[in-house]
């Protein structure tokens, strides 16, 4: 069974390319670094709450989807 972070991971990195953005560029627009995008991606770190909600906005997708509780 796939971990949860892992999981989010996935789901970010899915719909930050499908946005046609680089790690760098979400990060500028999160006000993180690339590393802590990369982190997110990877599953070896999770976005707080305020992150979630900032990411689900620049996906323009629920939080709900973001976390796989519908599907993408």
């Amino acid at each position: 069974m796939p971990k949860l972070n892992q999981k989010l991971g996935d789901t970010i990195r899915l719909y930050r390319k499908a946005e046609g953005l680089t790690q760098m560029q979400l990060a500028e627009k999160l006000g993180v670094g690339r590393t802590t995008v990369g982190e997110y991606e990877a599953g070896r770190n999770e976005p707080d709450v305020k992150m979630l909600i900032k990411l689900a906005d620049i996906f323009d997708i629920s939080l709900d989807e973001l976390l796989g509780r519908e599907n993408i």
